[in-house]
């Protein structure tokens, strides 16, 4: 017998169990973006390597180690998307999107990163992606913060995430402090870790996020880019800072907080829990005005944010929410006849209103195991057509939660149906 095939590891299967969660979480993001009239944009899963090398940096974890990249037949390198930013800009340029334009756009769709997989950190793992373009100041800063608040209030998270906000100022701004930095670290390079030492003079910021105990007493006297700003950044942080508190958002500034990624610049932000174990950042983003013209189009100012599918479908289990994937009806045919005419009758209910999720039984089976099956199926009603209701043109509603007379009505009565299995306000109220 041949061996089983298995999925990747770290890429893994979402089974019918969860995903009501996912479309939960898809659904609120959707809603939230068509609320602040942002523009869906789809791209594709692989790009050319280089886009990668010059968006994200050649020294990160992520080109290092993490991309999954190839040769294709025709001897180009090709990446599977490891983020979505750097794929985003890509087509704004490509397409002319961005000159003496404004965009806001969204996305969502897998990304792929050769990870130790652990929970929350996957190697096939999904986000959800906004992005805007042409807006320098921090007002739309503020909107995005705004925004991923709404979203996780929206999600029931809120009461289980911190805001933490930082700016990493502007090219020559990070450039004197890492002047400073690459020296305060020199002086201190035998408490530095494998990871860090290896970062030192390639991408030394790093080392501020570093999670090792050891290190904190170190890291926190190191020097610090806010002191390294100018007044123009200052008053852009500033500024930003005061429309969340004036919208009566609570958050930290964390002057360790980086990001992994080198484009970011001026403001950064995430929202952060403890739920999760090490993998505590929710949803990230923040602003980075040079990755346009990194890439090969005049400079434009952009900024962003992303959260990963996973973990909050993984915060959401933790407290316990379910969604209603039940049907709101289960058709029974019971008979030869009643199953010829039951797969119409229910198209019929279909055709009257599109948000009504009927089961109708298949596969034939006694009438008792057709109620069982309904039963099952979580289902508020039974419509039951079987031989005795088709000679008297009729059909049966049966309440399958609540001890209540079954009814019969006639079978083209559709509006009659309705009201007789609506009359207590249940779940179906209009669907019919």
């Amino acid at each position: 017998m041949a061996k089983n095939i298995q999925a990747i590891r770290g890429m893994n299967d979402i089974l019918p169990a969860v995903t009501p969660l996912w479309q939960f979480v898809e659904d609120t993001f959707r809603q939230l973006m068509k609320s602040y009239a942002y523009d869906e944009i789809r791209m594709p899963i692989l790009e050319k390597t280089e886009l990668f090398k010059r968006s994200i940096g050649e020294v990160t974890d992520i080109v290092e180690k993490e991309m999954y990249t190839f040769d294709d037949r025709n001897g180009d390198s090709l990446t599977l998307r490891p983020e979505g930013t750097a794929s985003c800009v890509r087509a704004c340029i490509e397409n002319g999107l961005l000159h003496n334009q404004t965009q806001r756009l969204w996305y969502t769709g897998p990304m792929f990163r050769h990870e130790r997989p652990q929970k929350g950190r996957y190697r096939q793992f999904h986000q959800m992606g906004v992005e805007v373009f042409g807006f320098a100041g921090p007002d739309v800063d503020a909107e995005l913060i705004m925004m991923s608040a709404r979203l996780l209030k929206n999600l029931g998270l809120a009461d289980i995430v911190r805001l933490e906000i930082n700016s990493l100022g502007v090219s020559e701004e990070r450039q004197a402090h890492r002047t400073e930095l690459v020296k305060y670290f020199e002086q201190h390079q035998d408490q530095l870790d494998e990871d860090s030492q290896r970062r030192l003079h390639s991408n030394p910021l790093r080392i501020l996020d570093s999670k090792n105990p050891a290190m904190q007493s170190m890291i926190e006297s190191a020097p610090r880019l806010a002191d390294f700003m100018g007044e123009e950044t200052q008053q852009h942080f500033t500024r930003v800072c005061d429309f969340l508190a004036e919208a009566g958002i609570a958050y930290t500034v964390n002057h360790r907080l980086v990001r992994g990624l080198d484009y970011y610049s001026k403001t950064v932000f995430e929202w952060v829990t403890d739920e999760l174990g090490a993998q505590g950042t929710v949803c990230a983003g923040g602003r980075f005005d040079g990755l346009i013209e990194q890439l090969g189009a005049k400079p434009s100012p952009a900024a962003g944010f992303a959260l990963g599918i996973e973990r909050m479908v993984a915060l959401l289990e933790g407290k316990n929410v379910s969604v209603n994937q039940n049907p709101d009806v289960y058709l029974i045919a019971a008979g030869e006849k009643a199953e010829q005419l039951a797969i119409v009758f229910a198209e019929r209910l279909r055709d009257i209103n599109k948000d009504l999720s009927l089961m109708l039984n298949c596969g034939g089976g006694s009438f008792k195991s057709q109620m069982k099956r309904a039963d099952k199926s979580g289902a508020r009603y039974a419509l039951i057509l079987g031989d005795d209701e088709i000679a008297k043109n009729s059909i049966a509603i049966k309440d399958l939660r609540e001890n209540k007379p079954q009814i019969d009505i006639q079978l083209d009565d559709y509006s009659q149906i309705a009201k007789l299995m609506l009359n207590d306000e249940a779940l179906l109220i209009d669907k019919i």
